[in-house]
């Protein structure tokens, strides 16, 4: 346990992929909103990046650090 903590912080890599897709969410629904993208992509994409996150969560039950 202590060899994947450094300095309090995890270096577990699950613990990193939930906020890279709130990151993403977010990132598509702004990029929406300036036009980048269109609501039918952004439509198909939100979905997905929930339940990613979703399995992520369900998933990292087996982590050794917390």
């Amino acid at each position: 346990m202590e060899e994947k903590m450094k300095a309090g912080v995890c270096k577990c890599p699950h613990h990193k992929v939930l906020p890279l897709l709130v990151v993403l969410l977010g990132l598509a629904f702004f990029l929406e909103a300036l036009g980048v993208l269109t609501s039918g992509f952004v439509g198909l994409v939100w979905p997905i990046l929930v339940v990613l996150a979703g399995l992520m969560k369900l998933t990292a039950g087996n982590c050794k650090c917390c």
